[in-house]
C-alpha cells in the first residue's frame, strides 16, 4: 500500500524490476501503461479525493497487486 495525500497531484514512479514488460493498469484511477522489462515509467495521478485506488500489472495478476489511499 502507498499512502498519498488526498487533493494533491502525485507523480508515481513505477520501476518494472523484472526482465518482462508490465502493464500498470487501475480502473479507479483511469491509467494504463506498459512499462518495458528493467525501465522505468513516471505517471501522474490525482488530485484524488480520500478513498482507496487499486492498481494491479495485466501481465501477472496475480502478483502485481497493490493499492494507493489517500488519506
Amino acid at each position: 500500500m502507498l499512502y498519498v495525500p488526498a487533493g494533491v497531484k502525485i507523480k508515481l514512479i513505477v520501476i518494472n524490476q523484472d526482465p518482462t514488460p508490465e502493464e500498470f493498469e487501475s480502473f479507479e484511477l483511469n491509467r494504463e501503461k506498459i512499462i518495458g522489462g528493467g525501465r522505468t515509467a513516471i505517471i501522474y495521478i490525482g488530485p484524488l479525493k480520500p478513498g482507496e485506488y487499486p492498481f494491479f500489472g495485466e501481465f501477472n495478476m496475480d502478483t502485481a497487486l497493490g493499492k494507493i489511499i489517500a488519506e
